[in-house]
């Protein structure tokens, strides 16, 4: 059965999927408590024009999309509290200015010839070795910037207007968790593609959500739960040959209506289904 994981590019993809989960299962635990997940969709599909920035530049499209990332993050951040526009007019707007701008960027580019599907919906089968370096040190961003600002984050996951005062500084703290989000997003992209990042994002958070309210065991169970659906899919899309990115996506969907349908069931009956 694990046989499979002598070959060079099955190493890569449990190191991506794993390193992905850690990223994805923490910052997405702030993202479900703080119901942030339609800023980070769009987020998600504004990074789409810094793929094609990177491809019309020659550097690696990851590359790009981190910046793209983290500009598309402030940008909706602070568009979003100092003007007078909707917040959901706002992230739409962002939204797709990056996607056109990264087919004008990839329109754009002489001798075009990659696989950009790949981008749009993830093949985690073909994350090279320098991906995952840069993947690393992305996770270590994001592990450091939420240790030093744990208990910031969490106050303004749970009630901003409190912290606002009490003399946080809020905005600055909101727009760090939006970069994180946006790094998350980055670190996700070769995984899962752009199109599905978001739900590798909720998911396990929703999932861990389940079973208890303490952050900190939220953001454990939800890694967990992350590396389970990636591990999973990834043995299915490539046992069955289906895309990688799609089928962990559905891993995730199918173990999530199991787990609500399970729990429901033992409600309906009376049994005790108490959270940690």
């Amino acid at each position: 059965m694990f046989d499979i994981f002598g070959y060079h590019f099955m190493q890569n993809a449990l190191l991506a999927g794993l390193l992905a989960s850690v990223a994805c299962g923490i910052i997405g635990a702030y993202v479900v408590s703080k119901k942030i997940v339609f800023i980070s969709g769009g987020i998600a599909h504004a990074s789409f024009g810094g793929i094609g920035l990177g491809y019309f530049l020659g550097i690696s499209p990851v590359l790009g999309a981190t910046g793209f990332g983290l500009l598309s993050a402030i940008a909706m951040g602070l568009t979003t509290r100092k003007t007078k526009l909707p917040e959901d007019t706002v992230i739409g707007i962002l939204w797709a200015a990056g996607m056109a701008l990264g087919a004008i960027f990839i329109g754009l580019t002489p001798g075009y010839t990659t696989d950009l599907f790949s981008y749009l919906f993830g093949n985690i089968l073909t994350v090279p070795d320098s991906e995952l370096l840069l993947i690393l040190i992305l996770d270590v961003v994001i592990l450091g910037v939420v240790a030093l600002l744990y208990k910031e984050f969490l106050a303004i996951s749970f009630d901003e207007e409190y912290s606002t005062v009490i003399g946080m500084p809020t905005e600055k703290i909101y727009l760090t968790m939006l970069c994180l989000i946006a790094l998350t997003i980055v670190v996700m992209i070769r995984v899962v593609g752009i199109i599905l990042v978001i739900a590798l994002l909720t998911i396990p958070a929703s999932l861990a959500r389940q079973f208890t309210h303490d952050m900190k065991k939220m953001m454990a169970l939800s890694v967990l739960f992350s590396i389970i659906f990636t591990f999973t899919g990834l043995m299915l899309s490539y046992w069955l040959d289906l895309a990688s990115g799609a089928t962990i996506i559905i891993t995730g969907v199918v173990i999530f209506a199991l787990v609500i349908a399970i729990r429901k069931l033992i409600t309906s009956r009376g049994l005790p289904s108490k959270k940690m």
